[in-house]
This record gives structure tokens, sequence and C-alpha cells, in this order.
């Protein structure tokens, strides 16, 4: 059930970019305009994170990620009638408001039915539908807009998702906190169940920041979604100024050769990461780390190539080291975080991997229009080839996060 909200969510999201190429003909946009409606979405999703992760530790998690799936699909509805600048960024960050309740609320729930056994297959798979999402609102955004018009894509999309809160109020359940701790057998990563009142902000607070490990985790998802968030924003306007592909066409390959890719990788990492973990405290993190450094050669080769075949493999194999690394994003947070302060530490995660990752798409529309080579898709080019960067200060951050995962440090209750 999910499974298919997610999708959704991340549909929603992306049906936007795929129709970048429309509104810079319509409105006359320009790349920073359009990198700034990009950015606007992140901006407030990252804000209202930490919130909705406290929120999500103290009340039923089933209203608030279906409520907002609900106030998120009329958002994506109205995006339909915008006809200026500042709806197109307001509706944005109204859509961000929304969604930034699902993930700290579905990955603490989804933690309640998996113990840290099969928790990363668990969220490997609830992952794969924000590329499921993320294909469908690239590939349909692109189609209505070439077939019907750019802003029937919306009104289709905010309908599926108020239809779909409405038929899950009646199905979707609430496991207790900390569920899958007491029920599975003790592992070097379960923490301990302490008493069920919801810890206070401050609690929560010292709760996910006792070890350096959890900040460390959080900057590198800065890194990471840095590059995400670029390729999720410029790659449709990419293909079609740079390769000359249709819209429709540059939806569709914009998102499938990435995040087909991802959506196969997976469930890959995340049996491997469950299978790491019961050796080692920092098993998951290997998984992650090895995404990001293998990553770095084939986002540089995207911005760098020039050839259509070159382009696609290397968007593929990008796409599939990028699985690596979102296999463990929350999994790993989780082996240091105790269950009642998990909502709160993936709203802080959100906000801060959102937050700094929003960057992404805004330096790279400035870069487009401000840079200094002979035109604005070689200016493009070269920003998204330097972005590669940050995948490898990232798998840094990483490296340090596991030198910094000591048994006794994490968990003075073992013996």
């Amino acid at each position: 059930m999910l499974w298919v909200v997610c999708c959704l969510n991340y549909a929603d999201r992306q049906s936007i970019y795929s129709v970048f190429p429309k509104l810079k003909e319509e409105f006359r946009f320009d790349a920073a305009q359009l990198g700034l409606i990009g950015s606007a979405f992140m901006w407030v999703y990252a804000a209202g994170a930490p919130l909705a992760g406290w929120i999500g530790d103290r009340v039923r998690r089933k209203d608030l990620i279906l409520g907002g799936c609900i106030f998120w699909s009329l958002i994506t509805a109205l995006t339909g009638s915008c006809q200026k600048f500042w709806h197109f960024v307001t509706v944005r960050g109204l859509e961000g408001f929304g969604e930034t309740f699902y993930f700290p609320a579905s990955v603490s729930l989804m933690s309640d039915y998996h113990s840290p056994r099969t928790r990363s297959r668990a969220l490997s798979w609830h992952q794969s539908s924000v590329y499921a999402g993320t294909i469908l609102g690239g590939w349909l955004g692109a189609w209505f807009a070439e077939n019907r018009g750019w802003r029937i894509g919306f009104y289709f999309f905010g309908s599926a998702g108020i239809v779909l809160a409405i038929v899950l109020y009646k199905f979707l359940r609430e496991p207790s906190r900390g569920a899958s701790e007491i029920i599975d057998p003790p592992s070097p990563q379960s923490l301990p169940r302490e008493k069920e009142e919801p810890l206070r902000f401050n609690q929560a607070m010292a709760a996910i920041f006792r070890t350096p490990v959890a900040p460390l985790l959080m900057l590198a998802f800065v890194c990471a979604n840095f590059v995400a968030t670029i390729f999720l924003t410029w790659t449709p306007t990419f293909l079609v100024e740079k390769f000359q592909f249709k819209l429709t066409h540059a939806g569709l390959s914009g998102a499938v050769f990435i995040h087909l890719a991802s959506a196969l990788a997976v469930p890959i990492a995340g049996g491997l990461a469950d299978k790491l973990a019961r050796r080692m405290a920092s098993g998951r993190m290997w998984v992650q780390g090895a995404g990001l450094l293998a990553g770095f050669a084939f986002v540089v080769m995207v911005g760098r190539t020039s050839n259509v075949n070159v382009l696609l493999l290397s968007m593929t194999v990008f796409g599939f080291c990028k699985g690596f690394y979102d296999s463990g994003i929350f999994a790993s947070l989780f082996d240091v975080v105790e269950p009642r302060a998990r909502g709160t530490a993936a709203g802080i995660m959100n906000t801060v991997g959102w937050g700094g990752g929003a960057l992404g798409p805004l330096v790279v529309g400035l870069a487009t229009k401000y840079g200094h080579k002979g035109t604005a898709i070689e200016n493009m080019s070269a920003a998204i080839a330097f972005a590669g960067l940050a995948y490898l200060l990232g798998a840094a951050l990483i490296a340090a996060a596991i030198v910094m995962m000591r048994k006794k440090a994490l968990f003075p209750h073992r013996t």
C-alpha cells in the first residue's frame, strides 16, 4: 500500500520537470526561473521535515501519510491552473509542505514491521516505488503535454492521489512503535526498547545526535541529493536541447534509464546490506559508500559526452550505483536511532538532505544562464559533469561514518 502512495508521491513531484520545455515556450521562463521552480518544492519540503518527523513520532502515522496524500494531490491538481511565475513557485512550495509528512511517517511505520534482519530489504523495495513514480511522472507528464496539453497531466495525477488515499484509509494498519525490536531476536543493530511515552523534542534530538554517525550520514545525503535533484530537474531539458529528443521521448528516457536501473539495484543492495549488517554494524554503510564511489565517474560522463549511446549507458550505470546508495538512506540511520525517535530522525535527514540538495537545480540553472561556455547547453553540460564531485565527497563522509561506527560507542548496553 505504501509503495503505491510513494509512487504517486514521486509522480506528482516529477511531472513538472517534464514540462519545463513547454513552460519555457509558453511563459518565456529562463533557466534560472525554472531552477527556482524546481528548488521551491525542495526548500519547503526540507524546512517542514523536522516538524513532520516530530509529529510523526507522536500521532498516528496512518493519518499523516494519507492526509498528506490528499493535500499534496489537491495541490498537484491546482498546478494545472497556474498562469504566472509566482503561481508555480507557490504551488510547488505547498506541494513540498504536503509531501514532507510522508517519508518520516512511512519509514518509521515500516521499521516497526521489519527488524534489522529484514529492514534494508523492506525499505529497499519501498524505495523502488520512488523510481517507478519518477518514471511514471516523467513519461505521462510529457505525454500529456505533447498530446493533451501540459495542464491535463496535473489534473490526472491529483485526482488519482485523492481516490487512492480515500480507499487506503480502510486498509492501512498502524503497528505499535518498536514492535519489531521486541519480536525479533536481538542482533548487533537492535536498540533497547524503553518505556512507551513519546520523547520530548530535546530527548529525541539527544537520541539522534548521541554519536557522530547520524550527522555524517545526513551530510552524505546532502551530497547524494545534490546530484539526484539535478538529474530529476534538468534531464528532460538536457535531452531536448543537447540531443534533440522529442519531449515525450525525453521525459521517458530521462527517467527510465536512470530510475529503472535504480529500481533493479535496490533489492540487490538491500539484501546485501542486510547480510553485511549481520556481520558488522557498518554493513549497510559499506553498500552505500560503494554506490557513491562507483557512481562518480558516470555522473561526469553524462555531462561530458556528446554521443547518445554513451549518454544512455552512463545514465544507466549511474542509476544502478544510485540504487546502491539509496537502499540504505534510512535503514543505516535507524541502526543508530531508537524507535521512538525515528520519525524525527527521518525528518531531520530530509531537511538536511533536501535543503542542501535543493541547491543543485538552482546552481545548474544559474550556471546555464551565466556560464562562460559558448552556449547555454554547453554551460549545463559542464555544470552536470562538475556535480560528480559531490558523489566523491559523499563517499568520503560515509567512510568517516564507518570509522566512527564502533560497537562499544554506539551500543554500550551490549556486552
